[in-house]
Order: structure tokens, then C-alpha cells, then sequence
């Protein structure tokens, strides 16, 4: 069960899982386009289901959980990648919209692992698996809202993880860097270290595939931002006050 899967990673997962010989439910609010990549993978021999629902409703993502099992089984896997990025100088910020960053990301993330943890807990198998940002590690420039969320969506994984331990339900998060997808498309800022989404794609899956409890990548970037964490303060606040990505 895959959220925000008609565009961007979301849609490379389900392609790349499905080619793999998973079975692949489809979350998200467009049906039509749903109803496409639904078609796509078919046409390719692979087995998909539309679930139009959206991630903000805790409701229609459980019906939606409930329509995917009688359909196909038990859901193994859940991948939580619904999410938005907005633009938000501090001189700018408005709560509005910084809430809805966080339905999006956070609560959309929430709603979806309980659509699914207590069958998963029932049957002691399963894997959530949260898609993140390598920006959850620190604040970047004019984009306090999406780094808020996506530090509030890795410490809730991690929690689970900690909760979840010899219940035969793993959790995984992924840290990735900057991706070509609609998200980062017409961005005038360089971007370091950007990937074509099919390589980035592969690399999930395989974390996924591994069972890995955190994965950051690529490993070029991951590693600069780990060092940002052991940084000095006023250091840091230099080095990332230069570099807007948001542009």
C-alpha cells in the first residue's frame, strides 16, 4: 500500500515494486490518474488497485485498507510518501498554510499506519516504511514548515520502531536528497548531488527489501548533513543561510 503514489516517488515505487512481483495498492485523490498507472502496470503483467482516498481522511484511508485485503490479502508493506513542499520565509509564514504542510506530511503518515498496524500486529508480520527528507536532520532556509514536518514524521517512525520491537512488524525510514520529481521541478537554486528518480527509486527498494531501519542517501549528501548535526551553532547557521533550495 502505497500513499501519494500518482506522481513523483510515489509512482516510481509502485512501477519499480510492481516490475519486482509485488502487488501494489495505489493511494491517492486523483482516480484518473490512478486509474493510468493502474493500466501502465497491468500492461506490463504486474497487479494494482486504485484506492482513491486522501490521506488527510483517517476514515477513507481504513475503508480503502479494508477494499485493498479483500482484494489481494494481507497488506505486507505500507509505504507513508504522501507529502508537499511549500516555499515559507519567516517573514512570510502563515499558520494555514504551515498546518497544512503538516496534515499533509505528518498527519497523512499518521492516518495511514493506522489503517493498517493492527492487522499487522495481529498477524505479527508486516513493514511501515516512512519516506522522509534528509531535511528532517536540521532547519534549512525558507522552508521551516517542511523541515518541521519531516523531522516530526522521522521521530514518529522512530518511536514506532522503538514500540514495535519483537512484534514481527519492522519500520523503515528513508532519508533521501534532492530527486528529479514534480516537487523539485523548476527550481532555479542548484540543488547538490540530485538524482534521476529511477536511480533513486532503486535504492529505496532495496533498503526496503533489506529490512533496513534507517537509510540515507545519496551518501555524498547524507554525509554533510551529518556532520551539520555535530556542527557548532553559529557555524552552521552561516553555512545554511548561503544555500536557499526553495527557490
Amino acid at each position: 500500500m502505497i500513499t501519494g503514489a500518482s506522481s513523483g516517488i510515489g509512482e516510481g515505487l509502485a512501477l519499480e515494486l510492481a516490475r519486482r512481483g509485488a502487488t501494489v495498492g495505489l493511494v491517492a485523490r486523483r482516480a484518473e490518474v490512478l486509474g493510468e498507472l493502474v493500466h501502465k502496470i497491468s500492461s506490463e503483467g504486474g497487479k494494482a488497485l486504485a484506492l482513491v482516498a486522501d490521506v488527510n481522511d483517517a476514515g477513507e484511508l481504513r475503508t480503502q485498507a479494508v477494499v485493498l485485503r479483500q482484494e489481494f490479502g494481507p497488506i505486507d508493506v505500507l509505504i507513508a510518501n504522501a507529502g508537499i513542499g511549500t516555499i515559507s520565509p519567516a517573514l512570510d509564514l502563515q499558520p494555514e498554510d504551515v498546518a497544512t504542510v503538516f496534515k499533509v506530511n505528518v498527519l497523512g503518515a499518521v492516518n495511514s499506519v493506522v489503517a493498517v498496524l493492527p492487522e499487522m500486529i495481529a498477524r505479527k508480520q508486516g513493514q511501515l516504511v516512512a519516506i522522509s527528507s534528509l531535511s528532517a536532520y536540521r532547519g534549512l532556509p525558507k522552508s521551516a514548515a517542511y523541515c518541521a514536518s519531516k523531522a516530526a514524521v522521522s521521530s514518529f517512525f522512530e518511536s514506532l520502531r522503538i514500540d514495535l520491537r519483537n512484534s514481527g512488524v519492522d519500520v523503515t525510514i528513508i532519508h533521501p536528497g534532492f530527486i528529479k520529481t514534480p516537487l523539485t521541478t523548476g527550481r532555479k537554486a542548484k540543488m547538490p548531488y540530485m538524482m534521476e528518480l529511477d536511480t533513486a527509486v532503486k535504492q529505496m527498494v532495496r533498503a526496503i527489501e533489506k529490512r533496513k531501519k534507517s537509510y540515507a542517501f545519496p551518501w555524498q549528501l547524507a554525509s554533510i548533513v551529518r556532520l551539520g548535526l555535530v556542527m557548532p551553532i553559529f557555524m552552521y547557521d552561516r553555512i545554511a543561510s548561503r544555500n536557499s533550495y526553495r527557490e
